[in-house]
């Protein structure tokens, strides 16, 4: 009886952020567009650096990548949960649970190594400028971002093999407005202890590694900074990495709080807030941390509109 009941539970609900009707057309509003605004604004940053010849630099081309991993990561999540504010059936079958594990782990696992490559490119830039050129040639910024998003796919590859053994008969309730790994391991009816030792280990790897790496190359930018003897070259460089850092602080405040704190123990309860602000504010914000004080993005708007005007 117990195996047949097994093989029964190929379906999970998802509960959502709020079950009280009045505020589920509000947030889909609200969620609509954040989600428009976020596509519009890092597909807008691809397109734009793809046309713009001048933005055809190993920063940009990196910068690029990240506004991808941004924009997979918000539809990974972001549709489902739209489409559940305005239906009354919250089902998610188990291959669609898997998929949106996989999809929005693998991109946020991308992310973490591209912010530790664009910290790596502020140093060579900083440190070395006249060398810049030649160390962060085009086939090493492709080298890196494809490394970025190999990383990314072989880390989830992983979990979800690990995945497939899990069973389901315990519950098909997922508290949640997404599919986390966690609440799946958690109704999982198949000791998950395995999974959850892998999760714990491979996050503690990838996000120490990734910050460490920030860090030792913020140092190094650092005392580049404190070296120059002139006020406006330590401005301009202390400004071509103020949105880096923000950005970096955002993820992996966020991260570092929901993922490793709470692979650390197998009851522990996830901050639905903080999720939310690194799957769908965080991919909403960092497109323009980058621009909005970024000259020569603004100034390659600009000549994008000026060109769009002297056409007419």
């Amino acid at each position: 009886m117990m195996e047949t009941n097994k093989t029964l539970v190929t379906e999970f609900i998802l509960t959502g952020l709020t079950d009280r009707p009045g505020l589920q057309v509000p947030l889909f509003l609200l969620f609509s567009v954040i989600y428009l605004i976020t596509m519009a604004g890092n597909l807008g940053l691809i397109a734009l650096i793809w046309k713009d010849a001048h933005l055809h630099t190993p920063m940009y081309s990196l910068l690029g990548s990240l506004a991808f991993a941004d924009a997979c990561t918000s539809s990974s999540v972001t549709p489902k949960m739209l489409m559940n504010f305005l239906s009354k059936n919250h089902m998610i079958s188990l291959f669609e649970c898997l998929a949106q594990i996989f999809f929005f782990g693998s991109s946020a696992t991308t992310e973490c190594f591209l912010l530790a490559m664009m910290a790596y490119d502020r140093y060579v830039a900083i440190f070395n400028p006249l060398l810049y050129p030649v160390v962060m040639s085009n086939r090493l910024t492709t080298q890196l971002i494809t490394v970025s998003y190999i990383m990314g796919f072989l880390h989830l590859t992983v979990h979800m093999c690990f995945s497939v053994r899990l069973t389901f008969c315990k519950s098909n309730v997922i508290h949640y407005f997404y599919c986390e790994i966690l609440l799946l391991f958690k109704i999982s009816c198949t000791d998950p202890v395995v999974n959850m030792l892998l999760l714990f280990v491979f996050s503690i790897f990838i996000q120490c590694l990734t910050f460490m790496g920030i860090i030792i190359s913020y140092s190094f930018v650092l005392f580049a900074i404190l070296k120059k003897k002139s006020e406006k070259g330590r401005r301009k460089a202390f400004s071509t990495c103020s949105g880096h850092l923000l950005s970096v602080s955002l993820f992996y405040g966020t991260i570092f709080f929901t993922f490793v704190c709470s692979a650390s123990g197998p009851g522990a309860e996830q901050d639905e807030m903080s999720s939310l602000f690194y799957t769908i504010i965080i991919p909403l914000l960092n497109p323009f941390i980058y621009s909005l004080r970024n000259k020569e993005v603004t100034s390659a708007l600009r000549r994008i509109w000026k060109n769009k005007n002297d056409d007419r």
